[in-house]
């Protein structure tokens, strides 16, 4: 989902940028040493996953995984998404420069979404495979499709004769979606048999930021 460079009007460039910078400030300030392969690794994955694409007018269809994303860094996904797209950018000419912080506020602050929703469909103690495959079904659709609706916003915004057409690129993200919601899904419940200690440490961090008041 990368809108491509001279498309987009300046004061809609500018706003992107400045949600980007927000939110990857945001994220700078809790993130620890610690956590730096984590980030890492998953920017990796965002990396590999969003190379294949299908052109779509300004845009393209690919895997996203913002929802995943989110889920285990919070608002360490928009650095997790801005060194990703940076070197698509570079090495792919996958969107561009300019168009930079549109493309990773448009997936990043779904993933925040999802980020806080997962937590609250999973706040039970009695959470379980099947109640985390649930949350990641949900999270899963819910990150594409509010990454889609920011797209449409932000073609409308810049000129009303692209609405029709990010219209027309949100229907095109609705089997998107469901893909998106089943991987995670899948993927999630395998890290839970493989790893569980990640879904631990994601709360256990979670609720070590409340109490230090950094959420």
């Amino acid at each position: 989902m990368h809108i491509s460079e001279g498309v987009l009007s300046a004061p809609v460039l500018l706003t992107g940028a400045a949600a980007t910078a927000t939110g990857t400030a945001v994220a700078l300030r809790q993130l620890d040493n610690e956590d730096i392969p984590q980030v890492a690794i998953v920017s990796a994955a965002l990396f590999v996953g969003n190379l294949i694409h299908i052109p779509l007018g300004p845009t393209s269809v690919h895997l996203i995984l913002n929802a995943m994303a989110g889920i285990l860094l919070g608002w360490k996904a928009f650095p997790a998404f801005l060194v990703a797209f940076l070197l698509q950018s570079i090495l792919f000419q996958f969107g561009g420069l300019t168009a930079l912080g549109v493309n990773v506020a448009m997936v990043s602050i779904p993933a925040v979404v999802c980020h806080y929703l997962f937590k609250i469909v999973t706040k039970r103690d009695e959470e379980g495979i099947k109640r985390l495959g649930v949350a990641g079904f949900i999270c899963g659709a819910v990150g594409i499709a509010l990454a889609a609706i920011f797209l449409m916003l932000a073609l409308s915004f810049t000129d009303g004769s692209l609405e029709e057409m990010g219209r027309a690129i949100l229907v095109a993200n609705i089997p998107l979606a469901i893909i998106e919601a089943l991987l995670t899904s899948l993927c999630l419940v395998f890290l839970q048999k493989v790893k569980p200690e990640v879904f631990t440490e994601f709360q256990d961090g979670a609720q070590s930021l409340q109490r230090r008041g950094r959420l």
